[in-house]
């Protein structure tokens, strides 16, 4: 996206060599600690903040990764070189949530074959999902096929993708939650439509986590679905971030507001996930990207206090 690109450029002179300052309490600021900020196109190093898992008390890391798009790519040195190093930048930054989906084509391959070839396999925590299936039967087998893509034996998510099947998907989940194979289950959806059905649904269920769409433009969600998920319990983990990358194309040519960069935010990317992260019943945001620069700056909103109620405003009316 050219406007990504442009900022991640234009920024990388005035960021070198910047350092955040100490962490603060990791219950008032949901992370337990800051990273220092590289330049803008280097990898990032550090611990990244992390948040609270309310049915365990489990903490994962704040910047996730999606595979949709990103991981869907063949098996020349020209697309799996810059995803060996997305994955080095990512667990480097103290990362490890991945999300997939045995129906985002060949993403569970590539990811498997990549996290063992760089012996990092028990390091990432894993999330996927029971997709395009009806019947208990297929959605054993499909999880079984996952297993072998990945390369593992177990993970961390389940989630039944976009409430397909919901009933028979979920007892399946959870079936393979009591052998031990799955730790978490969960329910997922991506579009603003959808949330009143999926919050009926955790209401109901009551599932470990939820997966929603919700940005800076798209902010349904804070009408029932987040406040639901923190009332319950439910972590949540944010898609769509980025509003499929249109969101850059909206902030084209304009500044980064000054608020935001008091708030450690130095790319409209940065900005735009600690957006999605400044809502408290938040867990985790799961940007996609096979670029590794793009990876360095996603990975830095990851750090440093979130946003202001001030600073949220000032983002929206900078985009909006």
């Amino acid at each position: 996206m050219y406007s990504r690109r442009k900022f991640l450029t234009t920024t990388a002179l005035a960021t070198a060599g910047l350092g955040l300052a100490a962490c603060r309490d990791a219950a008032q600021a949901g992370g337990v600690g800051l990273a220092p900020v590289a330049p803008a196109l280097e990898a990032v190093s550090g611990t990244l903040n992390t948040r609270l898992i309310p049915s365990t008390g489990e903490r994962v890391p704040v910047i996730g990764m999606g595979t949709s798009g990103s991981f869907e790519v063949g098996q020349s040195a020209a697309e799996l070189d810059p995803l060996r190093e997305v994955l080095k930048r990512f667990f480097a930054a103290g990362a490890t949530l991945i999300d997939t989906a045995p129906t985002y084509s060949v993403a569970e391959d590539v990811m498997g074959a990549l996290l063992a070839e760089q012996a990092l396999t028990g390091k990432a925590w894993l999330a996927t999902k029971l997709s395009g299936v009806t019947g208990r039967e297929a959605g054993m087998a499909q999880f079984e096929d996952t297993l072998r893509r990945l390369k593992t034996d177990k993970v961390a998510l389940l989630q039944v993708h976009n409430l397909g099947d919901l009933k028979t998907q979920m007892a399946v989940a959870r079936e393979l939650k009591a052998q031990g194979k799955v730790k978490y289950v969960g329910v997922t959806h991506y579009v603003e439509r959808a949330q009143e059905q999926l919050a009926d649904i955790v209401q109901a269920e009551k599932p470990d986590f939820l997966q929603i769409n919700y940005s800076v433009v798209s902010r349904g969600a804070e009408k029932r679905v987040l406040p639901l998920a923190q009332d319950l319990g439910v972590a949540v983990l944010i898609n769509r971030a980025f509003e499929d990358g249109k969101l850059f194309a909206q902030v084209k040519d304009k500044p980064l507001p000054p608020a935001l960069s008091e708030a450690g935010a130095s790319s409209w990317a940065q900005a735009f996930l600690k957006f999605a992260l400044s809502h408290s019943a938040v867990t985790a945001v799961i940007p996609a990207t096979g670029k590794p620069d793009r990876q360095s700056d996603n990975l830095k909103a990851g750090s440093g206090p979130d946003l202001t109620p001030a600073q949220r405003d000032a983002l929206i009316a900078a985009v909006v």
